[in-house]
């Protein structure tokens, strides 16, 4: 699984104030994850039983509640916290190292959250990632430990760089589209062989591309897409079963491509998953991972990434300016 995917979350509930119930399903989403964040800032993760704070992780929710326009005042505190200078430094790169996904998402929680990209926690995230275009348009890691770029951290490169005056680098652009498979579909590594299309790298660039103005080669992304969705709606990773990461990204690139049948499919699938008021009161609006059921482990990554699913938006038209608090799901 991607980065972005995996890891397991045990995370302390916020103590957030109530707010009126919703049975709008992305707004209930998103508020039972903002109640999840520690001290109303970040979501931490366990390794080995120790809590870590996960920057990703805690971009995920800045993105999850712009798509819902809910719990404002826990993404101005996210903003916050991720621009502390050591949690930024320590999230991009410092000390020579310098990382292309986190630049990139880190740049487009910025734009999205109205904060300066230029003075971000004491880091120029614009100038940094352009630091890592090469002359082959493939943005690489300057890492020690190896270069772990690929199809999302390319295209949360475009969809950053897309929203400056300059734009997306053509060259860039090209490369993306260079990696797509004679399927139509785009692989996680551009540069294994043979070219295996595969659903989350997919989504991803769709999107990337539909944003610099490459429509047609997105279309052929989404009928890759089209093709591989479960009966059931969802989407999986290779041969595993349907789960929602997965279905987040895709539903989110089908609504924004105009697949509207298998977008509401897609949306169906993530609302199945989603706790109702047949649940525990404290999992009501979570979305679990897979259809086995709630997992507090999974449930945080799974819920920010649905969000923007089950909210209709995707990652192209975040913007900040939503409504404070953390909505419950009504139930009677």
């Amino acid at each position: 699984m991607l980065a972005l995917l995996c890891g397991l979350s045990l995370l302390v509930p916020s103590t957030a104030s109530a707010v009126p119930a919703t049975h709008n399903r992305a707004d209930a989403a998103a508020g039972w994850l903002a109640r999840q964040m520690v001290d109303g800032e970040r979501f931490e993760v366990d390794f080995g039983g120790v809590l870590h704070p996960d920057a990703g992780l805690t971009i995920d929710g800045v993105f999850a509640f712009a798509a819902a326009r809910t719990a404002d005042d826990h993404a101005d505190r996210a903003i916050a916290w991720l621009s502390q200078p050591t949690v930024t430094s320590g999230y991009v790169g410092d000390g020579g190292e310098a990382y292309v996904g986190a630049h990139a998402k880190l740049l487009l929680a910025a734009q999205v959250a109205g904060a300066n990209p230029a003075s971000f926690g004491g880091v120029d995230l614009h100038a940094g990632l352009l630091a890592l275009l090469t002359p082959s348009g493939r943005f690489s890691d300057n890492s020690a430990f190896g270069d772990y770029s690929n199809a999302f951290s390319q295209s949360l490169a475009l969809l950053a760089l897309d929203r400056t005056s300059a734009g997306a680098p053509v060259p860039a652009v090209d490369f993306l589209v260079g990696t797509q498979c004679p399927d139509g579909g785009f692989p996680l590594d551009p540069a294994a062989t043979p070219c295996v299309s595969d659903v989350d790298s997919t989504a991803m660039a769709t999107q990337a591309l539909r944003a610099v103005g490459r429509p047609g080669k997105a279309q052929q992304g989404l009928s890759w897409l089209v093709g591989v969705q479960h009966t059931n709606g969802g989407f999986g990773v290779g041969t595993n079963p349907p789960n929602a990461n997965s279905t987040g990204l895709a539903r989110q690139a089908l609504k924004a491509g105009g697949r509207d049948a298998a977008a509401r499919k897609a949306k169906q699938f993530l609302k199945s998953l989603q706790v109702d008021c047949a649940g525990p009161v404290e999992q009501r609006g979570a979305v679990a991972w897979q259809a086995t059921g709630f997992d507090p482990a999974t449930a945080t990554r799974a819920t920010a990434q649905a969000v923007l699913g089950l909210a209709d938006v995707g990652l192209a038209d975040l913007h900040s300016g939503g409504k404070s608090g953390a909505p419950v799901l009504a139930c009677a």
